[in-house]
């Protein structure tokens, strides 16, 4: 299967509370405090508000396909949800495609994902030791209804005043020509770059201990797999709100 270019939304959030969470890793426990602690928040705001996902909802952490179910679930009572995709859901797609290799998707991370779906990366080598058989039977055991959602996952969330997005941008292209892969996987040339951004980039994929703020720039990855920390940035009104799990 070819890889399809994938959608970028735009949407007006000027009068929305808006809520991002960063790189979720498989760990459903912190998605679901982090939830509670965004109802809390949300409470005493007016109208309906929305969750952008920053993608890397897989892998690493114990319960990838609990994560992947609740956000496949209706978002809260008042808000709306996008789940935008990162380089991880990409990657397991690429297996599911034949694109990359089981040892490379397993660098990945991607063994703890396996397990989140009843299935032993261990053992299953054993069982199948043609990797083609291996293959066929992976693909043919993942949830088919996750795998369509993660293929429809857009790359980029547009706004007026922000941009919404796994990795970052190439800062040396306009929005308009920039690829899904730089929008999921760039690092340098977007975090060291001197050229202004055309926006504040609300991004995640670059691991911190803490987030990391900037002028024009805020990442929220905070190695929650490994930390215990999910980082949420609420964004209303031209401020931006930090809390953790």
């Amino acid at each position: 299967m070819a890889r399809q270019s994938r959608p970028r939304l735009t949407l007006d959030i000027a009068a929305i509370p808006t809520y991002a969470i960063g790189d979720i890793h498989g760990r459903y426990d912190l998605l679901a405090k982090a939830e509670e602690a965004i109802l809390r928040d949300a409470a005493r705001l007016p109208g309906r508000k929305l969750i952008v996902t920053l993608g890397d909802y897989i892998d690493r952490g114990p319960a990838s396909a609990q994560v992947i179910a609740h956000l496949m679930a209706p978002p809260p009572d008042d808000f709306d949800r996008i789940c935008l995709a990162g380089n991880h859901e990409i990657a397991m797609l690429d297996y599911i495609d034949g694109w990359i290799s089981y040892d490379e998707w397993m660098r990945m991370g991607s063994a703890e994902s396996l397990k989140s779906y009843g299935l032993d990366p261990e053992h299953l080598p054993l069982v199948f030791p043609s990797g083609a058989k291996l293959d066929s039977f992976l693909r043919q055991s993942l949830p088919h209804t996750h795998i369509d959602f993660m293929r429809a996952l857009p790359v980029m969330l547009e706004t007026p005043s922000v941009i919404f997005v796994h990795a970052g941008i190439n800062p040396k292209l306009p929005l308009s020509e920039q690829t899904d892969e730089d929008l999921v996987m760039i690092r340098q040339r977007f975090l060291e770059s001197r050229v202004p951004l055309p926006k504040l980039v609300v991004h995640g994929h670059t691991p911190n201990d803490t987030p990391e703020i900037r002028s024009r720039r805020l990442n929220l990855d905070t190695r929650a797999y490994r930390s215990g920390k999910l980082t949420v940035a609420r964004l209303w009104q031209g401020q931006v709100h930090l809390f953790s799990t």
